[in-house]
């Protein structure tokens, strides 16, 4: 099932699976800025990345001395969400706990997804709550995929502030010591499949809080993300998209103990709270 939003300018289709962004289009335009999905490739859009971003060490966790198994990103993405509440340019959709998640993730929590659109930005909301009684640890991100229509190498990504990029590198998906370094030409990062022969280029600290798709030296997208601390940017080898990943957390560091409490880059959400992260997506 799908609900389809729109204002004057632009209309979003959200996947009640998952509760994930489909399409984002002008109105009265073919133009899609959403990847398509094509499983050759990867067949997701956007997922929702939760309760864990990436992968932890041999797929597991410890939770009071008990071990729990959780898949790479978590299984929001997988799950059916709940219509909550809709009108034209806004929409929420829910995800409660329930026995198949506690089997996993030994807690109580709502998952709350809200679009809504305002002139040419589609503002996303994540809202995480706590309905336990105990403390509870989680990761939440995105993972938006932009189609690119022209040759990968005519695009490049704009960063709002001017610094070297220090991505850490992945070790059977989990995070070493390792760093690379790149420098940004006039806060400008060229498109490279170079860029991405070894995963995603994982920054666990950005300066900048917004990032420009540029399609042949002119600006098509602004993303700007400024409750999220960490940033994840990727693609497949020939594919014509680029994913910008807004996360709260990462994969596990390489000699993480496994205690999901003690999971560096967690949140530690206290009984009857609830935490929210915003980005936005403007097409100019």
């Amino acid at each position: 099932m799908t609900t389809t939003i729109f204002n004057s300018e632009l209309s979003a289709t959200i996947n009640h699976k998952g509760a994930e962004l489909i399409s984002l289009k002008k109105i009265n335009s073919s133009k899609e800025y959403i990847w398509e999905g094509n499983p050759i490739f990867w067949g997701k859009h956007s997922p929702i990345l939760f309760p864990i971003v990436g992968t932890l060490k041999n797929d597991s966790y410890t939770y009071k001395n008990n071990p729990y198994s959780l898949s790479r990103h978590g299984f929001a993405r997988d799950m059916d969400f709940n219509l909550i509440y809709s009108t034209e340019n806004n929409v929420i959709l829910s995800l409660s706990s329930n026995a198949v998640t506690k089997e996993r993730f030994p807690f109580d929590f709502e998952l709350r997804i809200i679009y809504t659109l305002h002139f040419s930005i589609l503002n996303v909301n994540y809202q995480v709550i706590n309905k336990g009684f105990d403390i509870m640890p989680f990761s939440i991100g995105g993972h938006p995929a932009f189609a690119l229509r022209q040759k990968f190498e005519t695009y490049s990504l704009q960063f709002e502030t001017d610094e070297n990029l220090t991505c850490h590198q992945l070790e059977n998906d989990l995070l070493s010591e390792k760093t690379k370094q790149i420098e940004l030409v006039n806060n400008r990062l060229p498109l490279t499949y170079s860029l991405f022969e070894n995963d995603a280029l994982i920054l666990k600290k950005l300066k900048s809080k917004q990032i420009q798709i540029v399609e042949n030296g002119i600006p098509i997208l602004n993303f700007t993300f400024k409750d999220f601390p960490n940033f994840g940017i990727w693609t497949k080898i020939n594919a014509p998209f680029i994913c910008l990943e807004p996360w709260v957390g990462y994969s596990d560091v390489l000699n993480t103990n496994g205690n999901i409490l003690e999971k560096e880059g967690i949140q530690l959400l206290e009984s009857n709270f609830s935490k929210e992260f915003k980005y936005s997506i403007e097409i100019l």
